[in-house]
């Protein structure tokens, strides 16, 4: 890697998990690590200094979003994406290639680009590879993530391969973009469900001069036991010597299974937005605080948790503030719920370290679906 202010290092492993280092210009971060997701430069309903003590050192922005509001040329005058939203820690922004499957309905593509028609207000936006990554550099962001075209779980294979083609054809594109100093780049795998697609273009994407490869994907529809399957394939054979992200997972339980695979790097909204949908995300599975069992429970969310919220907080109150719409609610909620993340990447990072790996992840997870109330009543 020659990326100035960037580097990465494995410090121990465990089989095929790994605890490594991770220096940013901005931050150093401690690997495995999950990613709060703060799409438009806030993580929901907590201030950056509220995030940071969840434990957290790098998030992850969102180019689109902040391309279409307020502008990546508006983010660069007023100091570029940590100084806009007072983070003084490192931040990955994606590149839009979520947006090219999530908002299909609202874009054109072809191997030029994606031209968006805005769900704000419908005007159109062209996002090339190269426009991709000068968004990026105008953001500032520590990690950038070069476009890709993310087909749907269960997509015929011509259209998979389609996907494979044109994210290869993007990622040249992306590297031959001139970035900005410190800024270290990603590239990223698709193929589907199919092991040998994902065997081939994993190949073709580590090949190229990346700083730390992706998987992207998954999560779009296909059986959590096929992803499971293929991560234990694909995180092994991943460059050793690079940061391996897997983008937009998950669940605790996904995350533990995607750690014990060797991968190192996670994000997804789901604690932030299961908090706003009342539930609390703890060592002993999803609990439900909608639930009327809670309405006179002075115990904390979770008796193993240090956060705040677990600290000072009954359950009954919390239920009252979900239940009462109260906004401190989904403050709390969120606050333990990034807590909680945080503290998993932690004693999994122990546990690889102590080379016990594979009890803990089975002992947690046995734990999470024995306890799990979320389908209770």
């Amino acid at each position: 890697m020659s990326v100035e202010g960037f580097s990465f290092e494995v410090l121990g492993e465990d089989g095929p998990a790994r605890v490594g280092r991770l220096t940013t210009p901005h931050a150093v971060v401690e690997t495995p690590v999950f990613m709060p997701v703060g799409t438009q430069a806030t993580v929901k309903s907590l201030s950056p200094t509220e995030v940071a003590a969840t434990g957290a050192r790098l998030i992850l922005a969102n180019t689109y979003h902040l391309m279409l509001r307020p502008s990546a040329d508006l983010v660069a005058r007023l100091g570029g994406v940590q100084r806009f939203m007072a983070w003084s820690h490192a931040v990955l922004t994606d590149s839009g290639g979520y947006q090219v499957f999530s908002l299909a309905k609202l874009r054109q593509i072809s191997d030029d680009g994606v031209v968006f028609r805005s769900h704000l207000d419908g005007s159109k936006h062209a996002l090339t590879p190269e426009r991709a990554m000068q968004v990026q550099a105008l953001l500032g962001s520590d990690i950038a993530m070069a476009l890709d075209e993310c087909p749907a779980g269960g997509a015929p294979q011509p259209d998979v391969e389609r996907a494979m083609r044109r994210t290869s054809l993007w990622a040249a594109r992306c590297i031959a973009t001139p970035g900005p100093v410190g800024q270290a780049r990603f590239g990223i795998v698709q193929g589907g469900s199919d092991e040998a697609l994902r065997l081939a273009h994993l190949a073709e994407i580590s090949a190229m001069d990346f700083d730390g490869i992706a998987l992207g994907g998954f999560s779009v529809g296909e059986p959590i036991e096929v992803m499971y399957g293929l991560l234990e394939v694909l995180g092994p054979k991943l460059p050793p010597d690079r940061p391996r992200y897997l983008m937009g997972v998950g669940k605790p339980i996904d995350l533990l299974r995607a750690v014990g695979s060797g991968l190192d790097m996670f994000d997804c909204v789901l604690p932030t937005r299961n908090a706003r949908n009342g539930q609390a995300l703890t060592w002993g599975g999803r609990v439900n605080m909608r639930q009327m069992r809670h309405r006179e429970d002075e115990a904390p969310l979770d008796a193993q948790c240090e956060c705040p919220t677990c600290k000072g907080y009954s359950r009954a109150y919390i239920r009252h503030l979900v239940h009462a719409g109260e906004m401190l609610g989904a403050r709390l909620l969120t606050e333990h719920n990034l807590s909680f993340y945080a503290a998993l990447m932690r004693e999994a990072r122990l546990a690889i370290l102590e080379r016990r790996y594979a009890k803990f992840a089975r002992d947690v997870e046995a734990r999470m679906i024995e306890r799990d109330e979320v389908g209770q009543t």
